[in-house]
């Protein structure tokens, strides 16, 4: 089943009553329609207000989606914003009849683009004035990067500057009082928006939910094209190490055989795969590997590095490695060729060449990316205080079963650079064994990170577990997941451990 075909009727019922504040209903959209004339707002401009019905299903604005579900009667404000004279954001607000009082900002996925328009439901649904932009360009790709600093800057911080400032505004306009607290919501480009905006711009929101944040960006840029380059990108065809799909399959068995029982049972979920020690050579043709399943030497050795944190200069390390257990995607990292996303970045971010050479790419050109930093895109910075020290709150997740798993490195940099050896009183990371990158993965991936809630209470629901730890002082010691099987397990913040109660038979979470 889909996650955004689950029923949301409970989920209303339950914020409702638990986490009570006041509502603002409209039976008509009379107020909603006169935002058109009496908006004035500063570099912004009303493109169309409307007032739409629950259930409908609208146009959307932009060409990511053509169409959007609508699941409560709302307020919708389309607009958009000049942040330069070369650049500009579109961005929606829903604004629902039923109304809480808190505001609701989106993120973006990829080099995107493209409007959230299920956060957007889903935000709503909850009872969230909430708004989501196109991150200053309408498309996944990042070809309106090249030439225009200024759209890249959208991209890297100002985007979401934009629409926590413009958003509230109209919301607070609609409602005819100023919310009461603000939010945000986004996962992997996403969850980097969120950790630059409590970097950058700390009061733009009091509770942080930054899913799988693709954090420390330009090293993640170099880590995916050094990956595709150890089987062979650009030139797949004249590399022995190169890989293909079928042997990836064996590849992943044998790392399950090795390593599903290292928390104590097995059941296709690597809990830890900073515990698994894969050996690659036991693949080897002539070692005992099945023919058909077996790797030569070169593609043995290319494994090797794929499975080892990458370092530059100084023996720095440069990005953690491949996660044991994230299954590799057919025509992603793996295919032969440099990743699209990292390609364009190269190409239109970092040296505005549309004809660089790929097959001299290397670690100078990382270098490079350290030096230009498009944007001050990098966001790997620990300098969290400003943010820590207004009472906001941060919660990360991060799925074990994706291949870029650098949440646990940005947690121990702000620790350090705080000088808090518990992050607690502000900040929370979950790891969650058998989540794929943002959702999905055989374990129990399901916990209210956008419409995924299986249980309608803030213990499942991280986003609400964000609201209680902001409005109420009530921190998350665990969030607990629902897989689709029905079967929950607890999943723990960072540094607690997963361990497997063998007397209980299931997990707990321990120092």
């Amino acid at each position: 089943m889909d996650s955004s075909s689950l029923s949301f009727k409970a989920v209303s019922k339950l914020v409702a009553r638990s986490l009570p504040l006041f509502s603002a209903a409209r039976s008509t959209g009379t107020t909603c329609l006169s935002l058109k004339s009496s908006l004035n707002l500063e570099n912004t401009t009303i493109i169309d207000v409307s007032y739409v019905p629950a259930g409908s299903r609208v146009a959307t604005l932009g060409t990511c989606d053509t169409t959007a579900n609508v699941s409560v009667p709302l307020c919708r404000v389309q607009f958009f914003t000049n942040t330069t004279d070369t650049s500009v954001v579109h961005a929606e607000a829903w604004l629902p009849d039923e109304w809480y009082g808190r505001f609701l900002g989106l993120g973006n996925p990829g080099l995107g683009g493209c409007i959230d328009y299920g956060g957007l439901d889903y935000g709503s649904f909850l009872h969230f004035a909430t708004v989501g932009s196109d991150n200053g360009h309408d498309t996944l790709s990042g070809a309106d990067f090249l030439g225009h600093p200024e759209i890249i800057n959208d991209f890297a911080f100002r985007a979401v500057h934009v629409e926590a400032v413009i958003g509230k505004q109209i919301a607070d306009a609609y409602y005819g009082r100023p919310h009461r607290k603000s939010y945000y919501m986004g996962c992997s480009t996403g969850g980097r928006q969120g950790t630059q905006a409590a970097l950058k711009f700390p009061a733009d929101f009091d509770g942080v939910l930054a899913g799988a944040p693709a954090t420390d960006f330009n090293h993640l840029v170099h880590w995916t094209n050094m990956l595709a380059q150890d089987i062979g990108a650009p030139d797949p065809g004249s590399s022995p190490a190169f890989i293909p799909q079928a042997l990836w399959d064996a590849i992943a068995a044998e790392i399950m055989n090795q390593c599903d029982d290292i928390d104590g049972v097995v059941d296709g979920i690597i809990t830890e795969p900073d515990a698994c020690e894969f050996r690659p050579e036991v693949l080897l043709c002539g070692s005992g590997a099945p023919v058909g399943a077996c790797l030569t030497r070169p593609q043995v050795k290319a494994l090797s590095k794929i499975y080892s944190p990458l370092y530059g200069r100084a023996n720095k390390l440069l990005y953690p490695r491949y996660d044991p257990g994230a299954i590799p995607v057919p025509g992603d990292i793996f295919s032969g060729v440099i990743p699209q996303r990292s390609k364009e970045w190269i190409e239109y971010a970092v040296l505005n060449d549309t004809n660089f050479n790929f097959t001299e790419y290397g670690l100078k050109d990382a270098i490079l990316m350290d030096k230009i930093n498009p944007g001050g895109v990098a966001t790997f910075d620990g300098h969290m205080s400003a943010f820590r020290d207004r009472g906001s709150k941060f919660i990360t997740f991060h799925g074990r079963n994706d291949p870029a798993s650098n949440s646990k490195r940005v947690y121990d940099l702000i620790s350090r650079t705080l000088r808090m050896p518990s992050l607690d009183t502000f900040y929370r990371l979950f790891l969650i064994p058998g989540m794929g990158h943002c959702a999905f993965g055989p374990g129990a991936t399901r916990f209210g990170s956008r419409a995924s809630n299986a249980v309608n209470t803030s213990s499942h629901n991280i986003l609400l577990a964000l609201v209680d730890w902001v409005e109420g002082g009530v921190a998350p010691d665990t969030i607990i997941g629902t897989a689709d099987n029905g079967a929950t397990r607890p999943h723990c913040r960072y540094p607690q451990r997963s361990v497997w109660n063998v007397s209980k038979g299931k997990f707990k979470c321990e120092v």
